[in-house]
């Protein structure tokens, strides 16, 4: 009996964070650094319209695009935000997740042997998603030296006549710099040159720290029409096991994207999409005040993490500080395993970002200031046994 998976699922490997989040959970004293998971709950507001959603009998089947109260609060945030406008009916499609609106895009937008441009290192599920799709990855070097930001030169080189989709995520997952007016108005040069697609990963848009300010890379001149942009509910409101996402976009690519959401998911969990309606609606503030919370880790983080030895760029957006390793004549694999042994500290080695993450950890800061310090406290008396 031939039980051998699709050829398409042998080029791709059990995720490295999911399995180092395993293993966190059976193992005792552990400070788990692996998932970039904030550290406080939904806002009870929010769940309360959950819960009265379900008790007015909103627990069936809903419009496989999303409930319509949540697509049209979605597209008048585009309005508001960024000034652009989207249909909601036929533009703006909820999803299980950013990840899925991703999957969803590269299984409606690609045809075998297409090629997408994804930073390197990047968010581990991105090349998954690309394969499964029957595309081609082909990573863009995302060098320190540059500020871990793609370079035009960079993307320009690696365009071929399969190119046709260029991804990109800011603020980044893991590397934490993001992409500027002159950044996304030449990325957005090359894929008019090229007539390419360009999926936009925002799913981080509201961490942004040191009074940055997100750039939708589909408010550049003649990018919104060939601009998909991914978002969730996630990180910002602490919805990681809600699971939901969205996607704005041109009708034609939505209505792909559409089609693939209607045939795997159906519709999102409706109960969840009320949720996340109530806390894309209320007031704010405690979104601000969780981001300067953020903002007050990372500075706590990235000073301890250059004090014991682990130089790391300051992160302009995300959850994440990305430590060079170089010096310490191991893998990032084998620094990782160190640390789990001798500090009982559980971080992610670079490489599982790609290539270019070796000689890399990511080490997230949405940990509460307590865990952090004490994490930071183990690793500076493990490196100075070490040293």
């Amino acid at each position: 009996m031939n039980l051998k998976p699709a050829e398409r699922l042998t080029l791709i490997k059990e995720g490295e964070i999911r399995r180092i989040f395993d293993l966190a959970r059976e193992l005792p004293d552990i400070i788990d650094l692996s998932i970039g998971e904030p550290d406080f709950p939904v806002n009870s507001q929010a769940l309360e319209v959950g819960c009265d959603a379900a008790r007015k009998g909103r627990t069936h089947y809903e419009p496989t695009n999303g409930v319509p109260e949540l697509r049209k609060a979605l597209a008048e945030k585009a309005e508001r935000v960024f000034g652009l406008h989207y249909d909601p009916d036929s533009e703006v499609l909820v999803t299980a997740g950013g990840g899925e609106a991703l999957a969803a895009a590269f299984v409606g937008l690609l045809n075998p042997g297409d090629e997408v441009m994804v930073p390197d290192p990047s968010f581990v599920g991105y090349t998954p998603a690309v394969r499964i799709g029957e595309g081609v990855p082909v990573g863009i070097p995302m060098l320190e030296k540059n500020g871990f930001v793609p370079s035009f030169e960079d993307v320009t080189s690696l365009v071929t006549r399969k190119s046709r989709v260029i991804l990109l995520n800011s603020p980044n997952n893991p590397t934490g710099p993001m992409l500027f007016h002159d950044d996304a108005a030449s990325l957005g040069e090359v894929a008019i040159k090229r007539d390419m697609i360009v999926i936009s990963d925002e799913v981080y848009e509201k961490i942004v720290f040191d009074d940055n300010e997100h750039v939708c890379i589909a408010t550049s001149p003649a990018m919104r029409d060939r601009t998909l942009v991914i978002g969730s509910f996630s990180k910002t409101y602490a919805m990681t096991g809600l699971r939901v996402g969205y996607a704005f976009g041109p009708k034609e690519p939505i209505s792909s994207l559409w089609l693939v959401h209607q045939y795997t998911v159906t519709c999102v969990d409706s109960i969840a999409q009320h949720i996340a309606l109530a806390a894309l609606t209320d007031p704010q503030d405690s979104v601000r005040s969780i981001v300067n919370e953020f903002q007050r880790c990372r500075d706590i983080v990235h000073r301890r993490l250059n004090e014991i030895g682990l130089a790391c760029m300051l992160p302009k957006g995300a959850l994440y500080v990305l430590p060079n390793v170089k010096g310490f004549d191991m893998s990032s694999e084998a620094f990782t395993q160190f640390l789990l042994k001798e500090t009982r500290v559980m971080t992610v080695p670079g490489s599982a970002f790609g290539r270019r993450g070796e000689g890399y950890i990511r080490i997230p800061f949405a940990a509460s200031r307590e865990r952090l310090e004490e994490a930071l406290d183990r690793m500076e008396r493990a490196l100075k046994r070490l040293g």
